[in-house]
């Protein structure tokens, strides 16, 4: 770390140099010199400042060595803050040598680069003249694993042994699971989205989350179900153990999305979908799933951090002090949208790559409010309790793999967390927990096609050729019969809405449930769709008939909208307002002495009707 801590805002080297002890000053000198000959303060201070101009300037600099040298190019040519040393062991892998120090920090002994820099800033006098000769320092790239994983990843563990006292290196291979979400993602959602349409889909009145059973059933429509199976994620309980279970991750992700994307809403104890949630159903998958990532951006309405079971006080007080998610999700997606489409990224290194390029947001801005098992001892608040790899990572964890996955915009892998090295074990109050989060357990994603769509990277997307099981047969009596390996519960979902069922494996054409499925909104035509991708064979002719008047009689008909009915005292008069130039744009004749008004109209008919000569009073209630 820099010498002087205490002096952060420097605008000469002159009052720099005032600002430090004679002790420290005669330590300085004494590295431009090699002797400490000069006692008086002004003297040093004078005798340091001639050191640190001109050609003798570059001298010292050309001393430093090339880590010292970083330092001073990223202050100099950086943003206007000071050295972030977070940041600079990000980027370069360590900090620069700053001069030794006795185990407890104090007879500190300088290093040339504490000429340079006064707490954390450079003077301002002094960084003009560098940079005038000062490169300006490396790049940074976000390194790759390229386009195939391992199907094991390679955990170094480096630990501290207290009988030889010596830091002991272990390795193991951490077995990874792939999920590649491209594909599942739009099927997800058109999944969800026909179970929320069957009335399936249950929420707390209060916080609009789901249940165990909804989430059972959210899971059992989903590609390859949650990223967890039931058995994964299950606790394993022994004796005097404090254990999260990994519990549901995409499964609780879309009852979230659904809300925040406005694609649903809740009515009483469950969701019900809205007009955006049946357009959603009928455009292409990609263009949902964008629109519900843009929405997410944006929504307010949940906190992913809230998904940090064991880190507890982010209620009442502490939810004052928590920043807004807007930004946080910005800050990453903004970097997200730089991983090269298809190729793998270790999430450390996709952390790192944020740190170093001083991506950097904050998850609360009072982390005393937070704690873990007991407010005292567990205060995150201690220094080391709340840095990056507690807070901002377990968030970042969290939103890529519960809701950018969830999407389909990556591709995810991931092992078991509880086999994953900890890196909390400093922390007071959790000897007991095999993971801090459901989340630790990411190892690597890679940005998808559909990623980069909805990033909005490419302006078109191609989606893969999505394979449709034929799983039925369609039979001229209008029976329809699932054959083969069975129906997927998104079909099985379809066809409870739009036919009635017999048995388990069997449903029937029939034109009442059909019109009550299109009096409530469900278009006849998707029905068909799945019909036609779905079954073994060209539909019968009798089933095509069929379809086919039930087409003619729902198009028969069309609803206005609602009209009032006004009353003439006589034919004559109605007759009259009906053709006049100016009432008969806002009504039509609905019997020998009766007008018909569309409500939207109204308000105009009434005026119009005052310049004919008439007026319509109120109805008496």
């Amino acid at each position: 770390m820099p010498r002087y801590q205490t002096i952060d805002d420097v605008p000469t080297l002159q009052e720099a140099l005032e600002g430090i002890i004679v002790e420290d000053l005669k330590k300085l000198y004494a590295l431009l010199s090699g002797h400490r000959k000069l006692t008086r303060k002004a003297d040093l201070v004078a005798g340091i400042k001639e050191q640190m101009q001109g050609e003798k300037l570059k001298q010292v600099w050309a001393q430093l060595d090339d880590l010292q040298k970083a330092a001073v190019a990223e202050v100099i040519h950086g943003s206007g803050g000071g050295y972030d040393a977070d940041v600079f062991v990000a980027k370069y892998g360590q900090q620069p040598n700053w001069g030794t120090s006795d185990r407890y920090g104090y007879n500190r002994e300088p290093s040339l680069l504490c000429l340079f820099f006064y707490g954390t800033a450079i003077p301002y006098d002094l960084e003009e003249k560098l940079l005038k000769f000062v490169p300006k320092p490396q790049g940074n790239s976000l390194n790759v694993v390229g386009d195939v994983l391992p199907d094991n990843f390679i955990v170094r563990v480096e630990k501290h042994n207290f009988r030889t006292s010596k830091r002991e290196v272990s390795e193991y291979e951490l077995p990874l699971t792939i999920f590649e979400m491209e594909r599942a993602a739009p099927k997800d959602l058109e999944a969800v989205l026909r179970l929320i349409q069957s009335g399936k889909v249950a929420v707390s009145e209060k916080t609009a989350l789901p249940g165990a059973a909804t989430l059972k059933a959210i899971a059992a429509v989903l590609q390859g179900g949650d990223f967890y199976n039931d058995e994964q994620r299950k606790a394993t309980l022994e004796k005097g153990d404090i254990f999260y279970e990994v519990g549901n991750i995409k499964s609780f992700a879309w009852a979230a999305i659904a809300q925040a994307s406005k694609f649903a809403e809740q009515s009483g104890k469950k969701l019900v979908l809205t007009k955006a949630g049946q357009k959603a159903l009928q455009e292409s998958p990609a263009k949902g799933l964008q629109t519900a990532w843009k929405r997410w951006l944006k929504t307010n309405t949940f906190d992913e951090f809230r998904r940090i079971d064991a880190i507890k006080g982010q209620t009442g007080k502490g939810a004052r002090g928590m920043t807004a998610t807007a930004g946080r999700r910005e800050a990453i997606a903004s970097r997200l949208a730089e991983c090269p489409v298809g190729k793998w990224v270790l999430f450390s290194e996709f952390s790192r790559y944020m740190l170093a390029t001083g991506n950097r947001f904050e998850v609360t801005r009072d982390p005393d409010n937070l704690y873990i098992s007991e407010f005292g001892y567990g205060n995150l608040g201690y220094s080391g309790s709340h840095d990056w790899h507690i807070l901002q990572e377990r968030y970042m964890r969290c939103l890529l793999f519960e809701y950018v996955a969830t999407l389909g915009i990556i591709d995810v892998a991931y092992a078991d967390p509880s086999l994953v090295p900890s890196d909390f074990d400093d922390l007071w109050g959790t000897d007991d927990l095999r993971f801090l989060s459901r989340y630790d357990g990411l190892i690597s994603f890679r940005l998808t096609a559909l990623g980069a769509y909805c990033l909005g990277l490419t302006h078109n997307y191609t989606p893969p050729a999505i394979e449709f099981r034929q799983t039925l047969r369609v039979l001229p009596n209008l029976d329809i019969v699932v054959a083969g390996e069975g129906i997927a519960t998104s079909d099985a979902i379809v066809l409870d809405l739009y036919a009635k069922k017999v048995s388990d494996v069997v449903w029937q054409l029939d034109r009442q449930k059909l019109f009550t499925a299109i009096e409530a909104g469900y278009p006849l035509a998707e029905f068909k769709e799945v019909l036609e991708t779905r079954s073994i064979e060209p539909l019968p002719e009798t089933v095509q008939q069929f379809l086919r008047d039930v087409t003619e009689r729902s198009n028969s008909l069309q609803d206005l909208g609602t009209a009032k009915l006004i009353e003439c005292a006589n034919a004559h008069l109605a007759v009259l307002i009906a053709n006049d130039s100016r009432t008969k744009k806002f009504c039509q004749l609905a019997g020998d002495r009766t007008l018909a008004v569309p409500l939207f109209q109204e308000t105009k008919f009434r005026n119009a009707l005052r310049q004919i000569g008439y007026v319509l009073p109120q109805r008496d209630k």
